[in-house]
């Protein structure tokens, strides 16, 4: 597929074959040609598991320090008290039933879900309609919570989910090239402690096999994965 000039300038300042420090991943990806608008960085991880084993799946939940730089429209299932905290708390759309008739219907106007337990019986019947785009509520996400208000605050500060696909390989946002590169690595740095702590207890050997960097319009920056994190100078 024939790539634009911008691509092409900013492929001639990566070394597709060097592993880079972190730090010195992020300096690069600022210095690429910029596009026409703020591109979202993503953190891009393939590690050594099998995720058709029960004892090796990889998921999860992490606050990012700095955000995402996106506005994030929250819907929770909830009633009574519990919708109250979830307006209070600034969610998007807050209901049960009426809200699962919309989706069974078609709609699908926000980013993530949150449910209490108790509606997960009606959040459960839009299994088909809402897993596949990754919007089902999840306890391991902390999507599935009595606390709704704190999940939308959460949600809407910064926090992302990561897991691993059918390829053992997980991509993750982590802010926008407008972001500093010291806000995007204390981002990147936050991600990748919550994967290292989330390592199977059953696997061996090498745990993470590549990590790489991009934004929306750059091609990718290989970070050496024995040395993940990023050190940040103060």
């Amino acid at each position: 597929m024939a790539r634009g000039r911008r691509y092409q300038e900013a492929v001639a300042k990566v070394d597709r074959e060097k592993l880079y420090e972190a730090a010195d991943a992020f300096a690069l990806l600022q210095e690429l040609p910029p596009a026409k608008f703020d591109e979202t960085v993503e953190v891009s991880i393939r590690l050594n598991i099998d995720p058709r084993r029960a004892d090796q799946q990889v998921r999860g939940a992490v606050v990012l320090p700095n955000g995402t730089g996106k506005k994030v429209r929250v819907l929770v299932f909830a009633k009574g008290e519990k919708a109250k905290e979830a307006e209070e708390a600034g969610a998007y759309m807050v209901g049960a039933e009426d809200i699962a008739e919309k989706i069974q219907g078609g709609w699908l106007d926000f980013d993530v879900a949150v449910a209490t337990p108790d509606m997960m019986s009606v959040a459960g019947r839009l299994g088909r309609i809402l897993g596949p785009k990754g919007l089902m509520p999840n306890p391991k996400a902390g999507t599935v919570t009595m606390d709704v208000g704190q999940a939308v605050q959460d949600i809407q500060r910064g926090k992302v989910e990561y897991r691993v696909d059918k390829t053992s390989i997980m991509h993750v946002p982590i802010g926008r090239m407008s972001f500093t590169a010291k806000q995007l690595m204390e981002n990147y740095n936050a991600l990748m402690d919550a994967v290292v702590r989330a390592r199977p207890t059953a696997l061996k050997g090498q745990y993470i096999r590549s990590i790489a960097i991009s934004s929306t319009m750059s091609p990718g920056i290989k970070i050496n994965p024995l040395k993940p994190m990023a050190e940040i100078e103060e």
